[in-house]
Order: C-alpha cells, then structure tokens, then sequence
C-alpha cells in the first residue's frame, strides 16, 4: 500500500506542472500540457494499476473538465477524450459523475447549444452513452440532466448528434425503466421533429428509439406518436418502414398499456401486411400471427367457448387467404367501430399515395373482420362507390378486393338490398363495379335466390341504356360475375342478361366492349347449353321483340329502344325471317310519313342493310314474300311523295335504294305486285325527274327492273303516259342517267304487246321516235350507242314508220353514219 501511495505521488508530482499549465493563457501551452497528462499516465510504461488510476483521475478530473469550456477545439477534443478514456479504466465510475454530468449538461444542455463543434458534440454524446452504460441503475440520480441533454441534441443539426443522442435515449431507457418512465414524454416532442429527417439511416434510428422510449416509459405517448409512424410507413426507404413494423408489432405484443391503444396500432401493423417489400409484409404477418395468439391466451377464459368449440372453417373463403387466427379477428372485431370510420376517410383522401395504402388496408382488415363487417355495411359501400372511381388503379384494384369480400362474408339479403338501391339511385360506374365485385364473391347457392332481382335492376331501362363507357363496361362486368358465379343455372334471368348485352352492343362506340359482349353472348349459350350463337337470338330475340310491342309506335330518333331494335336485327341473322309477324308492324309504324324524317332514314337504312342479303336475314324461312308488298304499298311508295328539304330528298333517295333492294331479292313476284304497280308507277315517274341525281339514278334501274318484271301485264294507256318522262330523263345533266334511261326503254319496249295498232296509236309511236332520233345525234358516242340499240329494239314494232321518221331527220345530224344503220336494220325487218 506504501508503494502504490508512493507510486502515485511520484506520478501526480510528475503531472503538477502539466495540470498547472492548463490554466495558462497559451493555447500551446494547455495542449501540450493535456497531451502530456496522457502520456504520463494513460500511455505511461509499465502501466499503472487501476487503483492508480482512480488516484489519479480524482487529481485531474476537475481542471480537465475546465477545459471543457476551452475557446480551442483541439482542447476541448483533447479533454473529452482524456475522461472518456479514464471512466473506462476505473472502477466506479459513477463516484465522478458528480462532476461530469453537470459539465456536459452546461455543454449540451442548454437552450442554446454551447459546444459548436458538431464533432465535439458527437464525442459528448458518445460520452454520455459511455456514461450511461457504465453507471446503470446509478444514472437515476442524473436523469434530469440525461434527459436535458438529449432534448437538444435529438434535434441537434448533426445527424450523427441525432443518431448517437437516439441510441443514447434507447439505453438510458432500458436501464432505469422505473424511473425513466416519469420523463420519458419529454423525449417525445424532439423525437417527432426528428422523425422526418432527410436522411433514412437517422429516421430509422428515430423509429426504433421511439419504440423504445414508449416501450419502457410513459405509454400516453402512443396517442402522439401514431399518426407520425403512420407517414413513416409511406417512407421510400423499405428500412424505415421495416423499423415501424418492429416497433408497432413490439408495442402490440409488449407494451404494457397495449390494450387501450389497439384501435391505434392494429391499422398500422395491417398495413405493413400490404407493404410492397416482401420482407417486410412477412415480417408484419407473422408478427400479427403472434399478436393474435397471445391475445388468445391473455383471454381464454373469455374466449374459452369459442376456442373450445370452434366453428368449422368456412367452405366458401376467398381462395390463396389465409384465414386470421381467432385471436386476431377477435381483435379487429372489437376495435372496427373506431378503426373504420377514419380508414373509409382516408379513402377518398386527396393525396394519392394515402389513397392507396388506405384502399389495401381496408382489404386486409375485412379479411380479419369476416361476417362481423354486415352491421357497418351501410357505411362501408358508400365509402366503395366513391372509391371505385378513383382515377388511380391500385386503389380501384384494391377496393374491388374488399368489395368482393363481402360477397364471401355478407349474405346477400342483406348487400342486395344497399346495393342494388344504390346502383338505382346512381346509375353511376362505381355502384356497378360494386355490385360485380361482390357477386363475384358470392358463392353459387347464395345468389341462386337472389339473382333474379339483380339481373332485372341490371336489365332495366335507367340502367343498362347508358352510353357512358365506364357504365357499359361495369355492366358488362356484372353479366360476366353472374355467369362465372351460376354457370349453367342462369337459365331464369338469361332474357336479363341478352337484353343487357344487345343493348350495350347498340350504344357503344368501342370495338373492345363489342368484343367483349360478343364473348359474353357466348357465354350466355354456353350457360343454357345451346350451341352457335344464332342459337342464343332463337331463345332470346321473341322476347326482347315482346318488349317492345306496347311502345314502339312512340320511337324517336333518339329512342334507344330502336338503336336495341337496329342491333338485334343486324345481329340475329337468320332469326329475323322467323318473327317477321312481329317486325313488319314495328317498321311500318316507324317509317310512316308522319314520322320524323330522320329516323324514318335509319329505317330504311336498316330494312336495306337487312334485304340486301334477304336469304341469310329477312327471307330465311322463304316467308318475306308475304311481307314484300307491304314493305312496297306502306313503307316505300308513303316516303316517295315529294317534299321540300334535304331531309325529305334523302328519305325519297332511301326510299328507292329499299325498293330497288327488294326487286333484286326476288320475293317480288308479278302476281303481288299487280295489286300495286299503279301507285308504284306513279311514285317511280315522280322520283326520276327528282332534283337528287341519286335518286333519279336510282328510280330508273328501278322503273327498269319493274318494267323487266311486269312485262305485257301493264295497260298500253300507262305505257303510252310513260315515255314524256323518259324522253325528259334523256336530256338529264348525267350522262350516267342518260344510259340508264336508255337501259329502261328497252325494257319499256318489251312491255309492247305483239299485236300493237300502230294505227289507232300512231301519234303517240311517232312521238316517240322523233324524241329518241334527237339523241341519236348526241355528242356523246356513248349515248348515241345506247339510243341506237333503242331504236332498234323499237324498230320492230313499226319499221317502216322508223324509216320514215328517220329519212325526215337525217339531213340535221352530223353524221349519217347512225341513221343509215338503223334504215339498213329496220329494211331488213320488213323483208
């Protein structure tokens, strides 16, 4: 003991000067003077023994701490590291904190920071912790002034101040729990300004210090601190988010006053569950696993009879879920009155990424909530309609998901009733994508009941003759859920579910959704086990026709129901030849005079389109010959009437197109049109001297077919009142109607009975000649051409009354060359 006494006094003699020269005004001089205190005794050979140590560090504590204070860094840096290095050595440490803690609270403490060196404030802290770690339950005494201290540097500007000062509040936690939960909240309000942070290395660090201040503090502090992890858990750094799942899954499992905070935390370890990085959602799953199981046996006796006689799982569960453990549903089950309503908020949150986290948090909170979601259902699907609109796909993705949950868990007495109310109401895209996604979840022999009433709100007028795409595409996703759900059991709403697909067919401008009803229509036949698709109009088109027998007199342009009738026609092909009892009426109805010029074109754009291919539509069963003259007498000769307009023009120009369209079928015979052929000469004579090229155009092939088809049945008075008009048509402004003119009198002649009286008819044969004979001089070759074939196919009525005629006018033409060949023609006819 003598020697050590000895030992001692010769080193602290030694190191007097250095201790004295600290308080020398030179800067040199105390550095020097530091330098040499550590090499005489820290780095001294042979080493001193640690009582040595404690001997000395008492001596040379206080003046080094002074230097604490000193204006040079390269001092102050000195000095910390003089200290820390001897509080490493000693054996009670704790018996100079006295001394220390008060200096470093003057140095870090303060409202204003005193130590400016941000490196020197990292070697204080790091002291601190040195201090912490050494003193264990000791440190009680200093935690007024700990806790001084790291209120300024957990906000101090230096991130690694910020982290080391997070890790120091962490172990001074943990090692005086029972005194540090007195002034563990006035970490709290530094903490969340920290929180934030540019850098993710100091945000983590923040992450996991609040996880532990709380865990061993006050827990007040969860109500504060959860809407801050909550951001945290829309960081861009996997590793902050990482750090949250740990801290709320430590909480829910740990924290002492974990109960009363459950309504807070669940949200957000459910939320980890959806997070994108695998490791994370693994790690969030099977932290909840164990949150539930210990949840259980914290509660058996509560839960006893649930846990004993537990129910079967569910034979209808959303595939590729695992089902929650009971400790886990229990939980959401008890908490989703005050989880639920600010969630559903967050829905419809203007920021987009709050959308999206909020619309995968609601999916997997129904998961663990299952059948207990059917007393908040009313709530909960307004909150869907809206969502369903989202312009951001996750979240609509998302909520689809949740929506077809409550197919699963919900019965559908009870979601038909909100939804199919709603999708009434609304008529809107959303209500429907609801309405789909929830029948999609609903199993086979719970919607069986209640399918009828879905298709027939589906089918209705209000609903299904939507022109807006997102509506047609909604509704046609609710045909696709019901077909994938029934199968083959939609036998009892498939008139619903045609009537629902021909009339979005009609309304759409897309060629995807046409596809798309056109795969559906497929599907329709393949649920009634019929075979091709005209199979599918056999069974459909009567009574979607039926439909429409009590209105269709007060069709407009604008009505959908003729656009539906359009459609149907056009798709059903061959079906349409079998109901044609029901058809005829529709279309005269709708193309009497009377009736809008306009849609009395779509008609007959429609019986045009359909006559054109008559075998393959309309004459399928070889029945449209019944029907052919009513289409002539109360559809086609009502609408050649002249009227003034364009409208009225292009109703007479549809007009002949329909009648020509008929006379090329075939289904017109001269039997049924001598009933007729009066009125439809008359009209035919008006509408070739129209002011429309195309429709005179038109009219004489038509006049031509009919004259073709009536032959020597017409009255020679008729023949005779024809032929002005004719010879009108062949001074036309279109050389294109001049040869067609030309076509019809040829047929015109061949009407010509083979017994003619040239005599008692004679004014009227010269008539005739002496019109054509003009024309034989065109300056058209073409023309000229044509009226020579004319001629010479009249010739044979009169040849030598031609010859004659011809011999008058010859000296006017140009050229004898027309002329002679037909005297030579006609001579040869007398012979």
């Amino acid at each position: 003991m003598a020697s050590l006494d000895e030992n001692s006094n010769a080193v602290l003699q030694g190191i007097a000067r250095h201790i004295n020269c600290l308080a020398e005004e030179n800067r040199n001089t105390r550095k020097k003077a530091l330098e040499s205190i550590r090499s005489d005794t820290l780095g001294r050979k042979p080493p001193l023994d640690a009582d040595e140590h404690v001997l000395i560090f008492s001596e040379v504590l206080k003046p080094v701490l002074k230097i604490l204070s000193d204006p040079v860094e390269k001092c102050r840096e000195l000095s910390i590291s003089l200290i820390s290095d001897y509080l490493k050595l000693v054996d009670k440490p704790d018996e100079h904190l006295s001394y220390i803690v008060p200096v470093l609270s003057a140095r870090l403490g303060q409202q204003e920071i005193t130590e400016s060196s941000e490196e020197l404030r990292l070697s204080l802290v790091e002291l601190l912790v040195q201090i912490v770690e050494c003193s264990g339950k000791r440190m009680a005494i200093y935690l007024d002034d700990a806790i001084r201290i790291l209120q300024r540097t957990i906000v101090d500007p230096y991130p690694e101040v910020k982290k080391e000062s997070c890790r120091c509040s962490s172990k001074l936690a943990k090692s005086i729990p029972e005194y540090f939960h007195m002034q563990s909240e006035s970490l709290i309000k530094p903490l969340m300004l920290t929180v934030s942070h540019q850098h993710a290395k100091v945000r983590t660090v923040v992450v996991e210090t609040i996880g532990t201040v709380i865990q061993y503090g006050n827990g007040k502090a969860v109500e504060t601190v959860t809407s801050h992890l909550a951001q945290r858990l829309f960081d861009h750094s996997p590793v902050v988010r990482k750090a949250v799942t740990k801290v709320v899954g430590g909480w829910l499992l740990d924290l002492p006053d974990r109960y009363s905070f459950h309504h807070k935390l669940i949200p957000l370890i459910l939320t980890s569950i959806t997070d994108e990085q695998t490791d994370i959602n693994e790690l969030a799953d099977t932290l909840w696993y164990d949150i539930g199981m210990k949840y259980e046996r914290e509660n058996e006796e509560e839960m006893k009879d649930k846990i004993d006689f537990a129910a079967a799982n569910p034979t209808h569960y959303p595939p590729d879920v695992e089902r929650p453990n009971l400790g886990c549903r229990t939980l959401v089950m008890r908490h989703l009155s005050k989880i639920l309503p600010g969630l559903l908020r967050d829905v419809g949150d203007w920021v987009v990424e709050t959308r999206v986290k909020s619309a995968a948090l609601l999916y997997v909170l129904l998961v663990n909530t299952e059948d207990y979601v059917t007393q908040h259902m009313e709530k909960l699907v307004s909150s869907l309609y809206k969502a369903c609109m989202d312009e951001d796909k996750r979240v609509v993705t998302d909520i689809q998901r949740s929506a077809e949950l409550i197919g699963y868990f919900v019965k559908p007495e009870i979601w038909t009733k909100l939804v199919l109310d709603n999708v009434k109401a609304t008529q809107c895209s959303g209500s429907l994508m609801v309405l789909a996604s929830v029948t999609r979840g609903t199993s086979r022999s719970d919607l069986h009941g209640y399918m009828k009433p879905v298709a027939d709100t589906l089918a209705s007028p209000d609903i299904c003759q939507s022109v807006q795409v997102e509506v047609q595409q909604q509704l046609l996703a609710c045909v696709e859920a019901i077909l994938s759900v029934m199968q083959d059991s939609c036998l009892a709403v498939s008139d619903q579910l045609f009537t629902i697909l021909i009339t979005v067919l009609a309304l759409t401008q897309h060629d995807h959704i046409r596809e798309q009803v056109n795969e559906l229509l497929g599907k329709v036949g393949m649920s009634e086990g019929l075979g091709e698709r005209e199979e599918v109009f056999r069974a459909h088109t009567k009574t979607l026709l039926a439909s429409y027998q009590e209105d269709f007199t007060a069709w407009t342009l604008h009505s959908v129901e003729r656009q539906v009738f359009d459609t149907l026609l056009m798709e059903a092909g061959p079906v349409v030849g079998e109901h044609l009892d029901s058809i005829m009426p529709m279309l005269v109805a709708n193309l009497s005079p009377d009736k809008d010029p306009e849609m009395r074109l779509k008609f007959f754009s429609l019986l045009s389109r359909l006559m054109v291919n008559a075998a393959a539509t309309v004459d399928s069963k070889q029945q449209f010959g019944d029907f052919a003259v009513i289409v002539l007498k109360d559809m086609v000769i009502p609408n050649c009437v002249w009227q003034a307009g364009r409208t009225s023009g292009a109703i007479r120009t549809t007009a002949v197109s329909c009648a020509w369209a008929l006379l090329q079928s075939g289904v017109l015979t001269k039997e049924k049109m001598l009933p007729v052929v009066e009125d439809f000469l008359t009209q035919l004579i008006s509408t070739i001297n129209d002011g429309n090229k195309s429709t005179r155009l038109i009219s004489c092939r038509v006049l031509t077919r009919l004259l073709d088809l009536m032959g020597t049945s017409l009255s020679q008075d008729r023949l005779h009142n024809m032929y002005p008009e004719l010879l009108k048509r062949l001074d036309d402004s279109s050389d294109e109607v001049r040869l067609i003119v030309a076509k019809t009198f040829l047929a015109y002649f061949d009407c010509f009975e083979s017994g003619y009286d040239v005599g008692l008819y004679r004014a009227h044969l010269e008539a005739v000649y002496r019109g054509l004979l003009v024309h034989l001089d065109d300056p058209e070759t073409s023309i000229q051409e044509a009226i020579l074939d004319v001629l010479k196919r009249s010739a044979q009525i009169s040849p030598s009354m031609l010859v004659t005629e011809v011999d008058s006018v010859k000296h006017k033409h140009r050229t004898g060359k027309y002329c002679d060949e037909l005297v030579k023609f006609a001579n040869s006819l007398d012979q």
